[in-house]
């Protein structure tokens, strides 16, 4: 006799959690991860200020999420996880309207601010947070499902952002968009947000610890580890900064190093191409670790994928075209990896009640460091190119630097092999 399902768990509503996770992913993606690289090619060409200014404004963008983010545990906690998505849902759809109208740089800068603490509550920690409380064993798979969200974001969103900046203008592309936004999750966080193992939105340890670890896992008993002493931690968070940094700083600049020799339509779909690989790789791992596959292994086979795809698009560029769109490819393969492995290696690694933590604070750190990542690689384009509003002849040394810091952060992660056993 098959055992009957646990009421703590009923199985619809389950699946109704994933899928409003996919969906919360891919707004907060969309409009607040895949949406500054558009960004900051409209504003240059409507307002014809320097790339080092506007890319100064996209790491305003994610240095104050890395704030907002280091403290989302104890906004979850204070004001529930349904209220936080729909909070930041207006603050994201304020700020890509102030994005869109600024007349001034501070204007521009008070924009990237609402932007920044819009998009972290539907980022990574946030979609961890939701799906956290309701799968442990099947959390690889679960994580894997909504996080596709975040790909699905990339694959639309890329595409959708240039075009609509086209035909209907800057404003007009973020009046549709924020409304869309606002709507959907709003409409989310009203009728499933709201719902815990327990009936109430309250995130509590006691739900994952009652559901068993996930397979491959020991039982781990509390510890309040000390972090900033905790080589697993130490190790985790440089690998996720450095590999974070490079990514964020080349998605940042990448299509407008390929606007100028493709076009704004072909750089979008490119970009698309992109994240759409992003979900093949991040569904492949997701197989690859119901195997019991070691997780920090695996997260450094796919940064080594992505340094081969960075060396490739360094070594083409956007003129020999079929070359560059295999890099591409790779690169796209590891894009979502590098957001959703850190959560599942901790939950491997620490105690189940200090894996919230771990997971926050982990993505503080990392989006503290990549929020530099797009001044730092338009200052080192604009150093080492030619003129022109973007200038190209400084790729190269871009996608040199990328791939090192790729191959850094899978150094990272297998030195911190075996310390948690």
């Amino acid at each position: 006799m098959n055992p009957s399902p646990s009421p703590i768990f009923p199985c619809p509503r389950r699946a109704a959690v994933v899928r409003a996770a996919f969906v919360v992913a891919l707004f907060g993606w969309g409009v607040g991860f895949y949406g500054p690289p558009v960004f900051l090619h409209a504003v240059m060409a409507r307002t014809g200020w320097p790339l080092t200014l506007v890319s100064a404004a996209v790491t305003v963008h994610f240095l104050f999420g890395a704030v907002v983010v280091a403290g989302l545990p104890r906004i979850h906690k204070r004001l529930g996880i349904a209220a936080t998505t729909s909070v930041a849902a207006l603050l994201l759809a304020a700020g890509v309207l102030g994005w869109a109208g600024a007349a001034r740089p501070w204007q521009l800068f008070v924009a990237a601010l609402f932007t920044g603490a819009g998009w972290v509550p539907l980022g990574a920690a946030g979609i961890n947070a939701i799906i956290a409380r309701w799968f442990v064993a099947q959390r690889p798979l679960a994580l894997s499902k909504a996080y596709n969200g975040a790909s699905v974001g990339g694959v639309l969103f890329a595409p959708l952002w240039a075009v609509l900046i086209e035909r209907a203008g800057f404003p007009a592309a973020a009046l549709m968009v924020g409304l869309a936004l606002v709507v959907v999750l709003l409409s989310l966080a009203t009728r499933e947000l709201g719902w815990t193992p327990h009936g109430s939105d309250h995130v509590g340890a006691t739900t994952a610890m009652a559901c068993g670890q996930a397979r491959g896992t020991r039982p781990l008993a509390p510890t309040a580890p000390v972090l900033r002493r905790d080589r697993r931690f130490l190790t985790l968070s440089a690998a996720m900064s450095l590999g974070l940094f490079a990514q964020i700083g080349l998605i940042a600049q990448l299509f407008a190093l390929m606007a100028p020799s493709t076009g704004a339509r072909l750089a979008g779909a490119l970009m698309a191409l992109a994240t759409g690989c992003a979900i093949v790789g991040r569904l492949v791992m997701a197989k690859w670790l119901r195997r019991g596959t070691d997780r920090r292994r695996a997260a450094a086979a796919s940064y080594l994928v992505q340094a081969g795809g960075t060396l490739l698009l360094g070594l083409a560029g956007p003129d020999h075209l079929a070359v560059f769109a295999v890099g591409i490819v790779l690169f796209g393969l590891g894009i979502g990896n590098a957001t959703s492995m850190p959560p599942l290696i901790a939950q491997a690694e620490f105690a189940a009640p200090d894996v919230a933590r771990v997971v926050a604070r982990s993505v503080a750190l990392s989006q503290a460091l990549y929020a530099f990542a797009p001044a730092a690689m338009a200052a080192l384009i604009a150093s080492t190119g030619g003129p022109g509003l973007v200038p190209t002849g400084g790729a190269p040394a871009c996608f040199a630097v990328v791939c090192l810091l790729q191959l850094a952060a899978a150094a990272c992660l297998l030195r911190g092999r075996g310390m948690h056993r």
